[in-house]
């Protein structure tokens, strides 16, 4: 359930939880995860437009 409840917190889905203090370093990372769900769910995106009109 961590890693749904993680992937939430990158989509912005669920609150961040304010006890939790990152470091600059894990900020970045979260980052990069972010941006790397964004891409993969719009990749599918893509195939699932390319599947239904071909």
């Amino acid at each position: 359930m961590g890693i749904l409840k993680q992937v939430a917190e990158y989509l912005y889905l669920r609150k961040k939880d304010p006890n939790d203090h990152p470091t600059q370093w894990m900020k970045y990372m979260h980052g990069i995860n972010r941006l790397s769900i964004i891409l993969f769910l719009i990749a599918l995106l893509i195939i699932a437009i390319k599947l239904m009109t071909s």
